[in-house]
């Protein structure tokens, strides 16, 4: 039996006591965090917001099992939000809707959600009305046409079922519930109320597929209400990536428990706490881009140079080499040797031990 079977459902509980010095420590971090981030000045904050953003599509993609272009995702979310990073990757369809979806939630955060915004969110994911190689129902509710919904794992012939989701014929209701309380109002806090709901959403399983995404994306959206900001400088999504399988293990333990939900809500908290302490290293990371600019200023430079010293900084995977370069740049290998060579001149970029066309560079 799942909670949702359960008589009391969706009749949740937890236990405020056993909560209260936790959401007290996630509060104040949330608001410690946001203080430094409004001292940065208007472009590093920006610059903060993207880097964050782009982990987020990228790690929610991940916990599915799906991997994302990080060089995609990050001139999506960049031209959207206006901010220059020289020359724009172009996307796929797919990039696109997974980043509408992420912005959507977090940038409107103070609009209602409805079945509809959820439709869009979920067209938005399967461009191509695929999961995969299967075909699946686009922007509306599952059918169970093909049998019950259900979380699995192992083998075919020896799956182990985790977890099976309300019945088709009970979602409209469910979910005309759920979005009643998720836009009305409460007297529980924001943050609490991001736990419920992401709980909530996955447990209805609405969607034949993009369930946890968009749970993610609700619970995304709930956090930001709970700082009354679009701006995001920190992921939930990379922390529950780092933490997948205790994420799932908590899911399947409260999805076969009872209504009282304290354990979760544990969870939840504790890992939204270590995901706020994970943006110091997106701080550190965007003040020190910032102060390598600023040593640079006066260098001259081209454009070309100046993207791939970007890329470097944003975390380029791999040595960088003469081929890179001209791919990166789409210029010719020897106008790429020649501004490898400048850079070298000038002391910015460190040749390495290989000789020939092995040679790499790295940032001094």
């Amino acid at each position: 039996m799942y909670i949702h079977d359960l008589p009391d459902w969706p009749r949740f509980h937890w236990n405020r006591d056993r909560l209260t010095d936790a959401l007290s420590d996630v509060r104040h971090r949330q608001g410690r965090l946001i203080g430094r981030m409004e001292a940065l000045g208007f472009n590093l904050r920006q610059e903060a917001v993207l880097q964050t953003l782009t982990a987020d599509v990228l790690k929610s993609s991940e916990i599915e099992g799906e991997n994302l272009d990080a060089a995609q995702v990050r001139s999506s979310i960049a031209r959207r939000l206006g901010i220059d990073i020289g020359a724009l990757n172009p996307t796929d369809r797919h990039v696109e809707g997974v980043v509408d979806m992420i912005l959507d939630a977090t940038r409107h955060y103070d609009q209602a959600l409805t079945d509809e915004r959820l439709f869009g969110w979920h067209a938005a994911l399967f461009p191509t009305g695929r999961s995969g190689i299967s075909r699946i129902k686009v922007g509306d509710w599952r059918d169970d046409s093909t049998g019950p919904m259900r979380v699995v794992s192992g083998a075919f012939g020896r799956e182990r079922v985790h977890f099976e989701a309300v019945p088709a014929a009970r979602i409209h209701a469910e979910m005309t519930d759920f979005l009643t309380w998720f836009n009305g109002p409460t007297d529980t806090d924001e943050v609490l109320k991001a736990a419920l709901a992401h709980l909530w959403f996955v447990t209805i399983h609405p969607f034949e597929d993009g369930n946890g995404r968009i749970a993610r994306a609700i619970a995304d959206m709930a956090l930001a209400r709970s700082e009354n900001s679009p701006q995001r400088f920190y992921s939930m999504s990379t922390q529950i990536r780092q933490e997948h399988r205790a994420y799932y293990d908590i899911l399947e333990q409260t999805q076969k428990g009872t209504m009282d939900i304290t354990a979760w809500m544990q969870w939840f908290l504790s890992c939204l706490g270590r995901a706020i302490n994970g943006a110091q290293t997106i701080l550190g990371a965007v003040l020190t881009k910032a102060r390598f600019w600023e040593n640079l200023q006066g260098v001259a430079m081209n454009e070309r140079q100046t993207l791939v010293l970007n890329r470097l900084l944003d975390g380029f995977v791999g040595n960088l080499t003469t081929s890179k370069y001209a791919t990166l740049t789409k210029c010719s290998q020897d106008t790429a040797l020649r501004d490898i060579l400048a850079l070298v001149e000038r002391g910015i970029l460190i040749r390495g031990p290989e000789g020939g066309r092995s040679t790499s560079y790295r940032l001094r």
